[in-house]
């Protein structure tokens, strides 16, 4: 793992690794740490002042997991990128953190082509962004711990068909609209849609999309 910027979020992203056991982390950062460090970072304090940053923040997380092997580099992450960006390649993940657009865009191009994920942090006071940048990543669940329900709206069982023909959705106002099971609202939609396509159910993207405007549409009906 390669952290970009030993910052108060590059540090606090760290830690929630570092906790659980990582093999390795290796910081880059150039700067030493300033007063306005040691009011937002937990893992800057007093003594290191004025000390490489990278070197003080890498010190203090190795403190909270004696088998995380921790190393610092007091190299400008900019000018690192610029004269020897396949520093990074060697990493499994590298975390930026408040890195400019030239150089960031530089080393997410790079290591994109070498299937490197790159994760890009912005922070600025109480506003920040999270990216991920990477060529492909699959997740396949072959056993999801919460299968989705079966709420039967292709299919619905006798009993679920009277019930839903019983409830006449005209007339209603907002406060009996918001009584009625989402389910009797799938099945009614479902219903008209088939009516008016051949009795198909939504097939295409365009399709699905255009089901869940008439969803939709029927509940601004009734505010």
């Amino acid at each position: 793992m390669c952290l970009i910027n030993g910052s108060a979020t590059g540090a606090e992203a760290l830690k929630n690794l570092v906790l659980p056991g990582i093999g390795a982390f290796t910081i880059v950062d150039g700067k030493r740490a300033e007063p306005a460090d040691l009011g937002n970072n937990f893992f800057l304090d007093s003594d290191g002042l004025g000390q490489p940053r990278a070197v003080r923040v890498t010190e203090l997380l190795r403190e909270l997991n004696d088998r995380v092997k921790g190393y610092s580099v007091e190299e400008d992450p900019v000018a690192l990128i610029n004269s020897k960006p396949e520093f990074f390649e060697t990493f499994t993940v590298v975390i930026a953190v408040n890195l400019p657009e030239a150089p960031l865009r530089k080393l997410a191009s790079f290591l994109y082509d070498r299937q490197v994920p790159l994760i890009v942090a912005k922070t600025y006071g109480f506003i920040g962004y999270l990216r991920t940048i990477v060529s492909e990543h699959t997740i396949i669940e072959s056993k999801p711990d919460n299968p989705p329900d079966d709420l039967r709206i292709y299919s619905p069982f006798p009993e679920l068909q009277r019930y839903v023909d019983a409830i006449k959705l005209e007339g209603m106002d907002s406060a009996q609209h918001g009584h009625i099971p989402y389910a009797v609202i799938l099945v009614k939609c479902l219903q008209k849609w088939k009516n008016s396509h051949d009795n198909k159910a939504p097939q295409t993207r365009a399709d699905k999309d255009a089901f869940k405007k008439e969803i939709e549409d029927i509940s601004y009906d009734f505010f």
